[in-house]
């Protein structure tokens, strides 16, 4: 990985946001790698806003690699404000995009993620982690 990478993978994981669950979320979504070992469980609230349903907040657990947490973390944050078919539409390398390119090796981190907030928003593929090389 590259220094800058891997400077805002240990910064997002030294200070990550949305962490725990949330109590009352409106949706809840859970994804695992036998592969890899990560787990991740990604808790949504949703609001009205201009007429439209909208992600109001969303938390995370994760147990894994770091850069599943930093990708989580960047994630939670990305979504906020987005319709359910919004985030749905974001593929694991847009939720991943404030960390930069993440290497081959760590591709199914952000597909982790992406899989979690498939299953909570009730996508209609929930998306398998890529097996790790």
């Amino acid at each position: 990985m590259n220094d800058d990478i891997e400077t805002k993978i240990q910064a997002a994981v030294h200070d990550p946001q949305n962490v725990g669950e949330m109590s009352g979320a409106d949706a809840i979504g859970t994804v695992g790698s036998e592969n890899c070992g990560d787990m991740l469980r990604m808790w949504v609230k949703f609001k009205e806003e201009d007429g439209r349903k909208v992600i109001d907040k969303a938390t995370f657990q994760a147990f894994g690699c770091q850069t599943a947490i930093a990708v989580a973390s960047v994630a939670t944050e990305l979504i906020r404000g987005k319709t359910p078919a919004e985030a749905l539409a974001m593929s694991g390398e847009e939720l991943a995009s404030p960390l930069g390119k993440l290497p081959p090796m760590k591709i199914h981190c952000a597909q982790l993620v992406e899989g979690a907030l498939r299953d909570a928003l009730g996508g209609e593929e929930a998306v398998a982690p890529a097996s790790a090389p």
